[in-house]
């Protein structure tokens, strides 16, 4: 851990145990609440911390302060300040992540898609008549994924992989306030950088057509690019009786789903037993206005779970 991680830490337990909780919704959501009339200017910590707007002296304790100017996520100009992370709670932890707007290219963002994926990383753990000793959470992001299996996994060895080194700086701190010492957060280019076969296999990548290429959301020219690779990659890599749950989403187009006859081409042939199901049939709609979507009747989420048989 970093001479900066440490108050970092230090800072989330803080929040933790003055009761701080914060659920964090998309960024249309987001945009919308705080232009609300009187929401210009943050008056608590939730209003700080959670809906990231711009405070100054006086909103915060001064030993909070002082941890976020020696975490160096503190940003003054002027009388104006702004926290550069957020925190959200989620499965009874604090996890810290960007702050909204996540315009940078290595923002780390911690949204509704994180719970849904988290939700069913943690179905799957429960489905299994067999431990889970070794897992990996690809492009962990905060490594939610990876606490939650951990959690549910005592002694596993769970690795925490990303190409962001925000990423990963967030998932080792995030593990620290979650007292999950089994979590290693790793750079790997999706399982490029971790040896061996894995029992669970969990990931939640990118899968937005994104003309701004941000690396939290651009899933590729169509959106399904990199998680197709992730699923070419976890077909060679599942232990016997393995999982892999894959959280994604997909552009529907004159009422055919192109990542569904995607996979089914990709695993052809792997042995390995899936199933594929939408669990929200309309998301992102605002996305419908622009032209990477112009050809799409909707946009849906959907889970991949596959199974490797016994060996």
């Amino acid at each position: 851990m970093t001479i900066t991680d440490a108050p970092l830490v230090r800072l989330g337990r803080m929040l933790g145990a003055d009761g701080y909780r914060f659920t964090t919704t998309t960024p249309a959501t987001h945009e919308r609440v705080n232009r609300r009339p009187g929401n210009k200017q943050a008056r608590d910590v939730r209003d700080v911390f959670g809906w990231s707007r711009p405070f100054g002296p006086g909103v915060l304790p001064d030993p909070m302060v002082a941890l976020m100017d020696a975490a160096g996520v503190l940003v003054r100009d002027g009388a104006v300040w702004r926290s550069t992370v957020r925190f959200s709670s989620f499965d009874g932890e604090l996890f810290v992540h960007s702050a909204h707007p996540t315009t940078d290219p290595d923002s780390v963002f911690f949204g509704p898609d994180t719970y849904r994926m988290v939700n069913a990383a943690i179905a799957a753990v429960d489905a299994r008549d067999r431990p889970v000793r070794r897992a990996v959470d690809v492009g962990c992001g905060t490594g939610a994924g990876a606490i939650a299996v951990a959690k549910r996994a005592p002694g596993a060895e769970v690795a925490a992989v990303d190409i962001n080194p925000a990423a990963l700086r967030f998932a080792e701190v995030n593990a620290e306030l979650a007292g999950t010492p089994g979590v290693r957060p790793c750079h790997s280019d999706l399982l490029a950088g971790v040896d061996g076969d894995f029992d669970l296999i969990i990931s939640n990548p990118p899968f937005m057509i994104d003309p701004a290429g941000r690396a939290y959301r651009d899933g590729g020219p169509h959106g399904h690019d990199l998680p197709l690779a992730i699923v070419d990659a976890a077909a060679g890599r599942l232990a016997g009786h393995g999982t892999l749950v894959l959280f994604s989403g997909t552009g529907i187009v004159d009422g055919r789903d192109p990542f569904l006859d995607a996979v089914a081409d990709h695993l052809a042939g792997t042995g390995l037993t899936w199933s594929y199901r939408e669990v929200d049939p309309d998301v992102y709609g605002e996305e419908l206005d622009g032209p990477a979507y112009a050809h799409a009747d909707r946009i849906a989420l959907v889970v991949l779970t596959a199974v490797r048989g016994g060996s």
